[in-house]
Order: structure tokens, then sequence, then C-alpha cells
């Protein structure tokens, strides 16, 4: 999917721990890793709103997209 989630990206911008994340927005690490490593197939829009609260950033400074093609070279 083109879809890449950078929140590793804004959690070292913001110099924040997952489990710091995970105690702000009241979300399983479990939940937060999987969102995280790109695995996660839906995001609620309750749950970026608090992400995006706790971090202080827009929706897409943590979802952006890419073109099929683009993805495919970050992916390898």
């Amino acid at each position: 999917m083109p879809i890449v989630v950078n929140l590793d990206v804004m959690l070292a911008k913001r110099k924040m721990t997952l489990t710091e994340l995970s105690e702000k927005v009241d979300i399983t690490m479990a939940n937060l890793s999987i969102l995280k490593s790109g695995k996660a197939k839906a995001i609620r829009f309750s749950t970026l709103e608090e992400i995006c609260k706790a971090l202080e950033c827009q929706p897409g400074d943590i979802l952006e997209y890419l073109s099929p093609a683009d993805y495919k070279k970050l992916m390898g």
C-alpha cells in the first residue's frame, strides 16, 4: 500500500518515545507498534486526532502517500 506512516519520524522530532506516546493517547504499545511499522490497515480519525494532539502535528506529518513506483523503490 503506498501510504507510508512516518510516526517514528515525528516521535524523533518531538524527542518522545513510543511508550510516552502510548501513555499520552491511551493506546496500547502493540497498536502503536502496528501503526508505526506500517502494518495497520486503518486508523480511526479519533485515534489520529489524539496522536496529532500529543505530537503537536498535522495528519500529513504522520501519513504520506507515495506513488506505487516510489513505494516500490522505498520497500526494495
